[in-house]
């Protein structure tokens, strides 16, 4: 049960082809800066999951102190 879902099975040479792909539509220039966004975009997800579970454990920790 190796597959990826989404994708099936991808291989080096279907691999090799997507980069090609975005390489071309994107230029040798726009790449970084898609990266860099796409990083920022992951750091911003973390960082609102990391607040949402401080959420939840303050939450958990007011219960617990309210049963004893």
């Amino acid at each position: 049960m190796n597959k990826l879902l989404l994708f099936g099975t991808l291989g080096a040479t279907e691999i090799i082809i997507i980069a090609l792909i975005v390489l071309l539509l994107f230029g040798g220039r726009k790449i970084p800066e898609l990266m860099k966004g796409i990083g920022k975009g992951v750091k911003s997800f973390k960082e609102g999951v990391k607040g949402i579970e401080d959420d939840l454990k303050e939450e958990d920790d007011e219960i617990k102190k309210e049963l004893k």
